[in-house]
């Protein structure tokens, strides 16, 4: 990355002379702010790449490291057989136990695979689980009749 004026200012300081916190919080803000203009100016927008640099200066003998990364597609998280399975099972209000007899499969083999599902999806409970599924469409509501039992 190209060092700006206001960055070239901070490196050249004498050693004596360091520069408040402020103005150094300030620099980065604006080189932040500038090379993320720059980013979502390029061809192929900001969530092409992979991760990338923002910046990447060193301050008074400390490294300042930005990384940008990608956005994750929420709508296109892919679940396995098996996690859409638990997926149902939990959304059904099932505990890991009774799960875990009707897949016949451990407790423990359960846990593991919700803890892989909360991680592709961001989520850190079951509720958010499968709340955000099913507003993605992942994982369909089921009818009910009119009054709300089936």
């Amino acid at each position: 990355m190209r060092a700006g004026p206001a960055l070239a200012a901070i490196e050249t300081a004498p050693e004596t002379a360091t520069p408040p916190v402020e103005e150094i919080i300030r620099t980065l803000v604006v080189l932040i702010q500038a090379r993320s203009a720059e980013v979502s100016a390029g061809p192929y927008g900001s969530s092409a790449s992979p991760e990338e640099v923002l910046v990447d200066t060193d301050v008074d003998g400390h490294r300042y490291l930005l990384v940008r990364m990608p956005r994750r597609d929420r709508s296109r998280v892919q679940l396995s057989p098996r996690e859409q399975e638990i997926v149902r099972m939990v959304a059904k209000g099932h505990p890991n136990k009774v799960i875990a007899d009707v897949l016949n499969i451990s407790s423990w083999t359960v846990c593991t695979h919700l803890r892989r599902i909360f991680a592709k999806l961001g989520v850190g409970s079951r509720a958010a689980m499968v709340a955000q599924l099913l507003e993605s469409g992942v994982l369909a509501s089921e009818r009910r009749g009119p009054s709300g039992l089936r």
